[in-house]
């Protein structure tokens, strides 16, 4: 019978044990965790070991939040930034079965009271009579295996198009290895959802920290593109490891959007990953425009129990209220912008 004992070792313990799993994920590493430790007030992070009697047959890494004075235990948890994390395991082991013993673990073993796991590895059939509920995450994946021109023809017109247009017009793109990002890419992400009457769902320190502990790992891309008098009109952010290149995030100022500076950033993203072995890009989320750079549609179960029925009620309503708040203060930043406008005039 398999069963999760909880794991004691050292951070950088787990990422030497990390590195032997094939399907390994940027966003289990040592690195990761330390981010989201961090960016979320002190989340302490949570390592089991799967075992099949003495044997050793897998991980679940993940991290422990309080939230309304409940633990919970998010693999990841919503408003981490964070797409996928979950179990490994060695082949052969029934994930159906380790996801059982990841509940009694929570549940019984840990007396959590809310548990949340997204793995890309998972089914529903593994996880839907183990779990009280789930959600469908759907995204875009591009393939990065064939030549460069392949890929390039797989993308629709418009964005071939508008790769060759921001040259002709003076674009540059430009990688960046510091902090001073920061203050490029937040201003512009403000804009970004000013233009739908919201604000960002993170703050500006939080890519602050995500470069601090990723950015010297090696697993980190931050693009920045110029145009013709130097000045940063868009910016990206892709981490990788392993097999797989993210889209983490994009921004740009609205006024720029003419000299089409994204495209080039998606395109300068996917050739530096291919050339340093990845084969995938996964653009994490649905979008028209990403499914416009020729990637496959790909499907993601988040998976979420809680010991106490009422406790997921709990978690939707704080959902509900930070969406409104999001949309409250997007309102009221752009009515104070206005009237400073009607001030300036």
């Amino acid at each position: 019978m398999l069963r999760f004992e909880p794991w004691e070792g050292s951070l950088d313990e787990w990422g030497e044990i990390l590195r032997t799993y094939p399907d390994r994920q940027i966003f289990q590493t040592p690195a990761w965790m330390r981010f989201i430790a961090e960016s979320q007030g002190g989340a302490k992070p949570v390592i089991a070991a799967l075992k099949d009697g003495n044997s050793t047959v897998g991980h679940f890494a993940g991290l422990e939040v309080r939230r309304a004075g409940f633990r919970i235990l998010g693999s990841p948890f919503v408003g981490w930034t964070t797409p996928y994390m979950g179990v490994r395991l060695v082949p052969g082991v029934e994930k159906r079965a380790a996801l059982a013993a990841l509940i009694h673990f929570a549940f019984d073993q840990s007396r959590f009271a809310h548990l949340e796991v997204m793995d890309r590895q998972l089914s529903l059939c593994d996880g839907e009579r183990v779990f009280q509920e789930h959600s469908e995450i759907k995204g875009w994946e591009v393939d990065l295996t064939p030549t460069e021109e392949e890929i390039l023809a797989r993308m629709y017109n418009d964005r071939r198009r508008c790769i060759r247009k921001s040259k002709r017009d003076g674009v540059v793109i430009e990688e960046c290895w510091d902090e001073s990002f920061v203050e490029d890419y937040y201003p512009q992400l403000e804009d970004v959802f000013a233009k739908q009457s919201l604000v960002p769902t993170y703050s500006r320190e939080r890519i602050r920290l995500l470069i601090r502990h990723l950015l010297p790992t090696g697993m980190l891309l931050l693009l920045r593109a110029r145009d013709r008098s130097g000045r940063c009109i868009a910016t990206g952010i892709f981490p990788a490891l392993n097999d797989r290149v993210y889209f983490f995030g994009g921004a740009s100022w609205r006024d720029g959007q003419i000299l089409h500076p994204n495209e080039p950033i998606q395109w300068y993203a996917m050739r530096y990953w291919k050339q340093r072995g990845i084969t995938a890009y996964d653009m994490c989320g649905g979008g028209e425009y990403k499914k416009q750079y020729g990637g496959r549609e790909i499907s993601v179960l988040w998976f979420r129990s809680s010991k106490y029925r009422w406790v997921s009620q709990l978690r939707m309503a704080a959902a509900a209220a930070f969406r409104l708040r999001q949309k409250w203060l997007g309102w009221w930043r752009g009515r104070g912008e206005k009237h400073g406008a009607a001030r300036d005039e």
